[in-house]
């Protein structure tokens, strides 16, 4: 098996889940060279993982099928000659490309109408029985023909490297603003899937409040997206020492995200991409889950604590609160995080 490419997945945790794929790929077939066809979204993540030889930038939409595009991606594709592909999403438009390529191993979960599209194919589990989704693309392993079955039920924690030009630039930025990098908390508060994922903004300000107020050299950062700067903005409208604590939300890359929590001294998330960036990282952390199902997609670390109360109306995978409280964030309060906190030392 000389050149292996995978199809990425297109939310940031996901793509940290497949990075065990990409680690027992590279240990099944040690001269191999693996690489991703990921979106400009996941692309970081792929070119933090040492097993990936080139990351390929996909520009595709979201719920577009752009034909002439796919086409031409599968006719670039199709000059490296790959021997098998690992087709991560489970959409009928992300298998299109390596059968137009005619790449002769096309790996995948049955989905989508995709017949024949996949040719070597496992059964897509129910969502009551679904794995952890590292055991779920580590799985996709033993479809192979190799002479020994990868266990999955354990699979090995997901592993990130931060690129050296992206922590030059966010040492430069902590520099200009005059921030110690031994003292930085990051606190993420954004989750892209919606408002059932994300701890209240007061919370997060009480709890910045509680770090500097114990800290007197802490440095609260907030990182995440563009659409988040507006949470980034309201938790800082309720925190006194505001010299203290900067809003990095939409203001820097995701190379520059995972550079700086691979920095931080503690990382408090909801459950979201960068969540699994800082496991995968090995930073001490807090995760906050609510309507999501930590059993499924916890932060695989010896050094992350989860927080989850585990009310009988969740894990209810909704956007919204179908009750319209949204209890199981907002009962927990700053001081069980902090106390979390505290326990990472």
């Amino acid at each position: 098996m000389n050149r292996i490419l995978i199809i990425a997945p297109n939310w940031i945790g996901d793509a940290v889940m497949s990075q065990p794929l990409l680690a027992n790929l590279k240990s099944i077939y040690p001269k191999s060279q693996i690489d991703v066809l990921a979106s400009p979204w996941v692309a970081p993540i792929y070119r933090a993982c040492a097993e990936v030889h080139q990351v390929i930038d996909a520009h595709l939409e979201h719920q577009q099928l752009q034909w002439s595009l796919r086409k031409q991606l599968a006719k670039q594709l199709e000059l490296n000659q790959y021997n098998a592909c690992f087709v991560l999403p489970n959409s009928l438009k992300s298998a299109l490309i390596p059968w137009l390529a005619n790449i002769p191993l096309r790996i995948g979960y049955r989905g989508e109408m995709r017949f024949g599209l996949i040719n070597l194919a496992l059964d897509n589990p129910s969502k009551i029985d679904r794995p952890p989704m590292a055991s779920h693309y580590l799985a996709l392993c033993n479809v192979m023909d190799h002479p020994e079955e990868i266990d999955t039920s354990k699979p090995p924690d997901p592993k990130l490297n931060t690129s050296p030009v992206a922590k030059l630039s966010v040492s430069n930025k902590l520099h200009a603003a005059t921030i110690n990098e031994k003292s930085i908390y990051v606190l993420c508060p954004g989750a892209e899937y919606g408002a059932t994922k994300r701890w209240p903004t007061e919370h997060f300000a009480s709890l910045a409040q509680h770090l500097i107020n114990n800290e007197p050299n802490a440095n609260i950062i907030l990182l995440g997206g563009k659409g988040d700067h507006a949470l980034g903005e309201e938790i800082i409208s309720q925190v006194k020492n505001t010299a203290q604590i900067q809003n990095w939300c939409g203001e820097t890359s995701l190379d520059e995200a995972i550079a700086l929590i691979g920095m931080s001294k503690v990382l408090v998330s909801n459950d979201s991409g960068l969540m699994h960036i800082g496991a995968a990282l090995k930073v001490p952390q807090v995760a906050i889950f609510g309507s999501s199902d930590p059993h499924h997609t916890p932060p695989l670390s010896d050094k992350a604590k989860v927080i989850w109360l585990n009310l009988p109306c969740s894990p209810c995978h909704k956007r919204e609160c179908p009750l319209g409280h949204l209890k199981c964030l907002k009962d927990i309060s700053p001081s069980t995080v902090l106390g979390a906190i505290q326990t990472l030392h």
